[in-house]
């Protein structure tokens, strides 16, 4: 099972409700991709202009990050 440890600091993102979606995006984006990310424990970490981004750039961007890292850390 992946784990996911995720803290996003007020030093880069400032206004906590920006935080708390950034990692309510986040978390659901993880959740939906799992299955591919299963034996890893992921660490992110935002920029700060994540809180500007739009969801869907957002949910694009964390969609390439798993792909790339399941195709990275699959067994061979």
């Amino acid at each position: 099972m992946a784990r996911l440890g995720l803290a996003v600091a007020k030093k880069r993102i400032r206004r906590a409700n920006r935080r708390n979606r950034l990692k309510r995006l986040v978390r659901e984006s993880f959740r939906e991709n799992q299955n591919r990310l299963a034996g890893l424990d992921l660490v992110v970490v935002a920029l700060a202009t994540a809180d500007r981004a739009p969801g869907r750039v957002l949910r694009g961007s964390l969609d390439r990050h798993w792909t790339t890292l399941s195709e990275q850390c699959r067994p061979r």
